[in-house]
């Protein structure tokens, strides 16, 4: 037998069930979209720490839909414009994956040459057209300030997809949220960036994402090839630890973090500088050893690699650069849903 206090107290708790279910339910819809909504995503200096970890808060979320759904249906009735300028498979495939498991749809414009484009329609005229069709645009471009320039004039949000040596504020920041998921924390790390940090887009965006963190940074290049001066400056007056080497062995083995980047070749105009810069640095299992990189150690990279690290690393535990792609995935899933105001 229950009295009436006891069964008020048994509905209560029954009530209180029912609304946890309910807002775990609605969980990812339950977060407010706040400065995100219709926000493009240009550059990965426009962020404050507060917003990445908002992002990494709802990337999360959609790791935990995919794995336990596949997806689902946020931005079902929602249109992506992916318009890529240059080659790209990593990029391309996750944007369009990413809205394919929210439940959206997808215009693939990565063929220029078979578009309006290569009768000399301008990027304005290109974007604003495919403005009539989606709801959210990427571009990736081989021009510095491009995105910034097609966002311009759009009244639909645009998130960079990468822009000649510029940045890859997208990369930056599945890059950031790939070093908490591997290390636990980002804070107090040592992150060491290798290879052609000159031209690379990645490394560019990732280090103005690092300013907002307390992290020691190595740059490890070529002097051909060295971070832009403006970039280190910049870090320098942000209180951020760097170092710059044109050899490993001074900073390897104290790296939480290496970050290895592609020599690109076609950002080179002489071929001489570019094969000296390839073979000047590649990560291979007998060089992780001689150089007593820390059993914690992680290896990223965005990905195309050449020959800059050997292959029989895919099979140590530090090289995360294949679940480094896996959580590109997821936040660029967060991003889309942010920015068309789902999230």
């Amino acid at each position: 037998y229950m009295g009436s206090g006891g069964l008020r107290s048994l509905l209560f708790i029954l009530s209180l069930l029912m609304l946890f279910r309910f807002c775990q339910s609605r969980k990812m819809s339950s977060i407010p979209s706040g400065h995100f909504s219709k926000r493009s995503i240009l550059s990965a200096s426009s962020f404050t720490r507060n917003e990445v970890d908002r992002i990494f808060e709802v990337a999360t979320q959609m790791r935990e839909s995919v794995e336990k759904d596949g997806g689902s249906d946020l931005l079902k009735g929602r249109v992506l414009a992916n318009l890529f300028y240059e080659p790209s498979t990593r990029t391309s495939c996750s944007f369009q994956t990413a809205m394919l498991r929210l439940g959206g749809q997808v215009i693939v414009i990565n063929d220029v040459a078979n578009s309006s484009i290569s009768k000399g329609e301008t990027l304005e005229d290109t974007v604003r057209t495919l403005e009539s069709y989606a709801d959210v645009i990427a571009l990736r471009h081989p021009q510095i300030g491009a995105a910034a320039k097609a966002a311009s004039v759009l009244q639909i949000p645009l998130l960079n997809a990468g822009d000649g040596a510029g940045e890859h504020p997208t990369q930056a920041l599945l890059d950031l949220f790939t070093i908490h998921n591997e290390l636990g924390r980002i804070d107090g790390t040592t992150i060491t960036m290798l290879g052609d940090l000159k031209n690379g887009r990645t490394v560019h965006s990732l280090s103005k994402l690092l300013k907002l963190f307390k992290v020691k940074i190595n740059f490890v290049s070529p002097d051909f090839l060295k971070m832009p001066k403006e970039l280190v400056d910049d870090l320098s007056k942000c209180g951020i630890e760097y170092a710059e080497h044109t050899t490993m062995e001074q900073c390897l083995q104290e790296s939480d973090i290496l970050y290895v980047t592609r020599v690109q070749k076609e950002r080179f105009t002489d071929m001489d500088e570019y094969q000296k810069a390839t073979e000047a640095y590649v990560i291979s299992p007998e060089l992780l050893d001689q150089l007593k990189a820390k059993s914690t150690l992680r290896i990223l990279h965005p990905l195309p690699r050449v020959n800059e690290i050997d292959h029989r690393v895919d099979q140590d535990p530090r090289a995360a650069y294949f679940r480094q792609m896996r959580c590109g995935l997821f936040v660029r899933m967060a991003l889309l849903a942010l920015v068309l105001g789902k999230a």
